[in-house]
């Protein structure tokens, strides 16, 4: 349990207490806050319900210009800290936390998401259970737009209650979505630090850019269980919320990982650099864009033999925009509407689902 204390203020205007100056927590909590006042309460109200709670949490204001700021320092938690800087992006908020934490251990939660009671409990097990790990993360739910919550679709893990350490991240992410998601993670402070933290200047991808890092370098503990929900912002099948950055900043870096790496660490990179090409391919198509479609289609050739979006990405990207766009929406309507959702308010359900 925590020492309760007067909360100070630091000259830095963050919310600080005699707790961080007199002990080590075991995890540091980073939630990077922009513009976030209708969502903020709501993820660090799962954070203070962890049923793990030897930790402090940081919430880095990345120039706000709405009430986010106000919310978190009326909370008045004592093992919250507040620190403002100007808006410079996600990742410089994160980079930002990363440099003040006070423990070797860093979870992420965006500031839109929320964490189930047990996410710091899994991953403080899974630092225990597998010490030669510097990466723990777990499986999480996406929520929908209607409130109902659906699995993610994880591929060439053992089992669906398995925990261990992933030998090939690149090949089980590329064919899957994302086996790692920006707040249902924490990462050892010496890693980051060493793939140089989240990268600036990065739209889009920035977080998987930096889990590949992660991975061509380090072991991922992993649990297959979901601890921690991801918010659609709309529906997975409807247009678009982030755009791909003009030069491929993520696609290069990753070629430089495949050339650079040590082969028995990107086993399977060149098969998700193909994924990556189809993710951005699909945007753009989705965009009307058919010449940067069809670039993002010759490069995952050039990266994959046997990906069979190659021909039905090609044969979109010469068809009117109108009908290729309604043929995406159609299938992307027709595969996530087939999954699993369970009520957000049925706790018994998500409890069983686990």
């Amino acid at each position: 349990m925590f020492l309760r204390s007067n909360i100070k203020m630091t000259a830095d205007c963050s919310v600080t207490s005699e707790y961080q100056h007199h002990r080590v927590p075991a995890i540091s909590v980073v939630i990077p806050l922009y513009n976030k006042e209708r969502e903020v309460e709501r993820a660090i109200r799962s954070v203070l319900a962890q049923t793990f709670e030897d930790y402090e949490l940081i919430v880095v204001n990345d120039g706000s210009n709405d009430k986010g700021p106000e919310i978190v320092s009326g909370m008045k938690a004592p093992r919250i800290r507040i620190i403002h800087q100007e808006n410079q992006g996600v990742s410089a908020a994160r980079n930002r936390g990363i440099e003040d934490a006070n423990s070797d251990l860093i979870a992420f939660l965006d500031a839109d998401d929320e964490w189930l009671p047990d996410f710091l409990e899994t991953i403080d097990r899974l630092r225990r259970d597998f010490p030669s790990c510097s990466v723990f993360a777990t499986n999480y739910f996406y929520r929908n737009v209607d409130g109902s919550l659906m699995p993610t679709i994880i591929r060439g893990l053992p089992a669906a209650r398995w925990e261990g350490i992933i030998e090939n991240y690149f090949e089980v992410a590329s064919q899957s979505e994302p086996p790692i998601m920006s707040s249902a993670v924490a990462i050892g402070k010496d890693a980051l630090k060493l793939v140089g933290g989240f990268p600036t200047g990065v739209t889009a991808g920035e977080d998987l850019l930096t889990w590949a890092k992660l991975a061509s370098k380090y072991q991922i503990a992993y649990s297959a269980q979901a601890s921690a929900i991801f918010y659609l912002r709309q529906s997975l099948w409807g247009p678009p919320t982030r755009f791909p950055d003009s030069v491929d900043i993520v696609g290069q870096e990753l070629e430089r990982i495949l050339n650079n790496g040590v082969k028995e660490k990107t086993t399977g990179l060149e098969e998700y650099i193909a994924h990556w090409h189809q993710m951005r391919a699909s945007v753009f198509l989705r965009l009307g864009k058919r010449k940067e479609a069809i670039s993002e289609v010759k490069k995952i050739a050039k990266y994959s033999n046997k990906n069979s979006r190659i021909y039905p990405f090609f044969a979109m990207a010469l068809l009117p925009r109108r009908i290729s766009t309604w043929v995406l929406k159609a299938e992307h309507y027709l595969k996530y509407n087939q999954r699993k959702r369970i009520p957000f308010d049925n706790s018994v359900a998500i409890s069983n689902f686990k």
